[in-house]
């Protein structure tokens, strides 16, 4: 579980700088190819925090030994 946390660390790195758009949104890239934005109630800094800890729950939760009790049902069926 330690090695899939530490995967997900370097899949889901920022890349390249903070880019400001005309109507004063500022966003950055996620290695993983996802652009990460704030919102209207929402901060950067908020997007960034929670893209990392879903791809750290979605990393440790695929390899997680069976019959584990768990809070979210599994797999995530979407």
């Amino acid at each position: 579980m330690r090695r899939a946390k530490v995967q997900a660390f370097t899949d889901h790195t920022t890349v390249g700088q903070v880019q400001t758009s005309d109507d004063g949104r500022v966003s950055i890239e996620c290695a993983c190819g996802m652009r990460l934005t704030n919102g209207p109630t929402w901060s950067l800094d908020e997007h960034i925090r929670l893209h990392r800890a879903e791809a750290r729950f979605l990393a440790v939760a695929a390899v997680a030994p069976d019959g584990i009790p768990r809070l979210v049902p599994w797999p995530i069926s979407g």
